[in-house]
């Protein structure tokens, strides 16, 4: 294996051996929690244009498999393990990580002290990040991060371009696709609904011409207000259908309701984090991978807040008073994680 170095913004490098493909990129670095789940994660499309590195020390010991995807062209930048699997086996395993890693022309880097990495995006925040080949031209490199300019609106690059459908016998139900999780499209296909996922920018008249019964607002990357258009179109459907957003939806419907968003220190990702339901007290463990929260503070009088983080106390969920509308920013559809709050699929 070839050597390879992670090169922070703060001036922090790392120098590890090559995984994945051969390429140098520049992007958001930011850490999951999991201690499994890394083809579910590596495919999730919230985390496009982001460097993702691992906290548990070995990665890839079960391989990749056909049905873990969340997305058939994963948009992360990179990945950052301690240490890949040398030996992976698993009775569903159709490739290494590796070679998915060289498949999806996604570049690693392993050997590198993942803790420290963590601790320093836990300190300092999430921070711009490039992962390059050993070269002598480290402070050359480190001048170009520093210049770069991370992209913005995400959302375009990862959600469908064309409306197309999953028919079911249930009810009809338009996804407004910001970078949806294959597993949202799975909990709602379980309930037999008869689904359209349509593009980010679909407008509001298209949306209601389609006489959905409800409609489904997904994850995806990003910061929310980089997406007004969506913004608009949830202001003008609301009270008329029944919604649900999940993530960067439940974001995007904060905000068309007149709440804040604001940039997290370094985001939940992981699937270890207790939430509490407010009405009942009732504790669920989530799947959470968002960097953007919605602000608690002066919290429009239409809406109030159903869940909150137990750590950070952050807002985890919030209803309309008086539309059947409501979102939550943790994944109910879980994949990787719990499913202790699937039932919400069913309200």
């Amino acid at each position: 294996m070839s050597k390879r170095l992670l090169i922070l913004e703060d001036g922090t490098i790392f120098e590890g051996e090559s995984l994945g493909a051969n390429l140098d990129v520049t992007g958001e670095l930011v850490f999951n929690t999991g201690m499994t789940g890394y083809q579910e994660s590596i495919t999730d499309q919230s985390y496009n244009g982001q460097i993702l590195t691992f906290t548990y020390p070995i990665v890839g010991n079960y391989g990749v498999n056909r049905d873990d995807y969340e997305s058939i062209h994963p948009t992360c930048k990179a990945v950052v393990v301690h240490e890949a699997a040398r030996r992976p086996s698993n009775w569903r395993m159709q490739m290494s990580f590796d070679e998915f890693l060289k498949a999806k022309n996604i570049p690693g880097i392993t050997g590198v002290d993942t803790r420290a990495i963590t601790k320093i995006v836990r300190e300092h925040g999430t921070m711009k990040a490039s992962l390059v080949q050993a070269r002598d031209e480290v402070e050359h490199q480190m001048s170009q991060l520093q210049a770069t300019v991370l992209p913005t609106n995400q959302v375009e690059t990862s959600s469908t371009t064309t409306a197309y459908p999953s028919p079911n016998t249930g009810r009809k139900v338009v996804v407004v696709d910001f970078g949806l999780k294959h597993s949202i499209l799975r909990e709602l296909s379980k309930r037999e609904c008869n689904l359209t996922v349509v593009p980010y920018n679909t407008s509001a008249k298209e949306i209601l011409e389609m006489e959905p019964d409800g409609v489904m607002l997904t994850n995806g990357p990003g910061d929310p207000t980089d997406v007004p258009e969506a913004i608009e179109m949830i202001k003008e459907i609301q009270g008329k259908i029944p919604i649900f957003g999940i993530c960067l939806g439940h974001q995007l419907f904060s905000l068309a309701n007149g709440a804040k968003t604001y940039k997290m220190k370094f985001g939940h990702r992981g699937f270890n984090h207790a939430v509490r339901e407010i009405a009942t007290g009732r504790i669920d463990f989530t799947s959470q991978n968002h960097g953007y929260a919605v602000s608690s503070e002066n919290l429009p009088e239409d809406l109030m807040i159903t869940h909150v983080e137990i750590n950070d106390d952050s807002v985890e969920g919030v209803r309309h008073k008086h539309f059947p509308a409501f979102s939550v920013q943790f994944h109910p559809d879980a994949a990787p994680g719990p499913h202790d709050a699937s039932y919400l699929f069913d309200d």
